[in-house]
């Protein structure tokens, strides 16, 4: 597996991007089974690029940069296993140098969400997904739909700025339990994962409801709300519409994101459902595209 530390170094990615299209996952590392599933669907198709980055941009100035989880062994192991032929792991002087002025804003499916507690987070993912499109060139790239506004605000930005890359998004990965996998799940104690179950739960109440003719948003909103009364911190419950993520009074034939997050402990926990009425109630739905 080929280790490249440098934008320069990816020059060595023409010959394989001449032979089928190249797939890029990026990551912050700390890989767990979600990644790894992303990185599978990739190799099915072609030759697959990981990205490993901590990203300081999108982290505040009071959030968990020094303390997120890195283990680049373990990470570049666990890759070698699937047969992923190039990881790109950077430092940050390699992908910021000096003068970190320059960045992309988040247009306005950036706006709320994840952005209302993390002021400044999109124009950080956006800023360091756009450096790596343009070192990497993917034909492809792959997201995990947890991270589902990430999702749908990289897509803005790729319309927008008429980026050629296919985006996909692929499901979420759960624990046996139905907690969403998370690199953060590693800051919780026992107790606190058991804790933690109150999103996935939440969600899945959700759900039944709607498959039993809920509509209303307000309604769907407190029924989650009672769900997550046992987190220390409910950061937000939101049901928007897909793709552009309007804000909704009551959900008919369309397609919609159920998204929350909360903090447990040390952790700032997320998780969502993406429902297509359209296809049928409540059937889960890619935000972006799929193979």
């Amino acid at each position: 597996m080929d280790v490249f530390r440098t934008a320069a170094e990816l020059a060595g990615l023409d010959e394989w991007r001449a032979k089928a299209p190249l797939t890029l996952v990026p990551t912050m590392g700390a890989l767990h089974a979600g990644h790894l599933s992303l990185v599978r669907s990739g190799i099915e198709h072609g030759p697959v690029v990981v990205s490993i980055f901590v990203n300081p941009t999108q982290f505040g100035p009071h959030e968990d940069l020094s303390s997120y989880p890195r283990d680049e062994a373990k990470d570049f192991a666990a890759l070698a296993e699937l047969g992923v032929k190039a990881v790109y792991a950077p430092q940050v002087a390699e992908m910021y140098g000096a003068d970190v002025s320059a960045s992309v804003e988040p247009g306005s499916r950036g706006i709320g969400l994840c952005s209302g507690d993390r002021p400044g987070h999109f124009s950080g993912v956006l800023t360091i997904v756009a450096k790596l499109f343009a070192q990497v060139k993917p034909d492809v790239a792959i997201f995990g739909r947890k991270d589902a506004q990430q999702c749908l605000v990289i897509d803005q930005m790729v319309a927008e700025m008429k980026l050629v890359v296919r985006l996909i998004d692929m499901p979420t990965v759960r624990d046996d339990d139905g907690l969403a996998l998370s690199s953060r799940n590693l800051y919780l104690s026992a107790t606190q994962r058991r804790q933690a179950l109150c999103l996935s739960r939440a969600l899945t109440a959700a759900r039944q409801a709607i498959a039993g003719g809920e509509r209303g948003v307000a309604q769907l909103r407190e029924l989650i709300s009672r769900e997550m009364a046992s987190a220390d911190k409910v950061e937000y419950i939101e049901i928007r519409r897909v793709p552009n993520l309007e804000p909704l009074t009551a959900i008919s034939r369309e397609k919609v994101l159920l998204a929350v997050a909360a903090r447990i402990g040390p952790a700032r926990l997320i998780d969502n459902l993406v429902l297509d009425f359209a296809a049928g109630v409540g059937c889960d739905s890619h935000l972006l595209g799929s193979w």
